[in-house]
C-alpha cells in the first residue's frame, strides 16, 4: 500500500447547530441538555476525515487510533459550534491532529486525534474476522 502524501498544516471546518440527538442527556453521558462530550468527539473526528478526504486515493482510509479531549464550556440546544482540524506531524501511516471546538468565541472543547491510514478492504475483512 502506497501512503498519500500528507503535509503538516492542512486543516478542515466542520459545524454543526446542537439538537435534541447531540446532547448528553440524549446520548447517555449525563443529564443535562447540553452538547454531549462524545458528541464533541464525532465532530472532532469528523473534522479530521475531511482534512485529509480529498488526497485519500480509492481503497485507503483512515481510522481514528487515540484520542484525548478537553470538553472546556457547555453549548446549549440551538447554538452553533464549529470544529477546525489541523494536520500537525505524519509519522509513516500515523497522522496527528489537534482540532478546536468553538462555540461563537468560546472554546468548548480541544481534541488531540490520532488517525492511521490503511487499506479499507483489508480492514474491514479483519474486522468481520475473514
Amino acid at each position: 500500500m502506497e501512503l498519500p502524501e500528507f503535509a503538516p498544516g492542512l486543516s478542515a471546518r466542520v459545524e454543526l447547530t446542537v439538537t435534541d440527538a447531540d446532547t448528553a442527556q440524549f446520548l447517555g453521558s449525563g443529564d443535562v441538555p447540553v452538547l454531549a462530550t462524545p458528541r464533541v468527539l464525532a465532530l472532532a473526528e469528523a473534522a479530521t476525515v475531511a482534512t485529509t478526504a480529498r488526497l485519500i486515493p480509492g481503497g485507503i482510509t483512515t481510522v481514528c487510533s487515540r484520542a484525548e479531549i478537553e470538553h472546556r464550556a457547555p453549548t446549549p440546544l440551538g447554538r452553533g459550534v464549529a470544529a477546525q482540524a489541523t494536520l500537525t506531524k505524519v509519522d509513516g501511516p500515523k497522522l496527528f491532529f489537534d482540532v478546536t471546538v468553538h462555540d461563537g468565541d468560546t472554546l468548548a472543547a480541544e481534541v488531540r486525534i490520532e488517525r492511521v491510514v490503511l487499506d479499507r478492504q483489508r480492514f474491514i475483512a479483519r474486522a468481520l474476522g475473514d
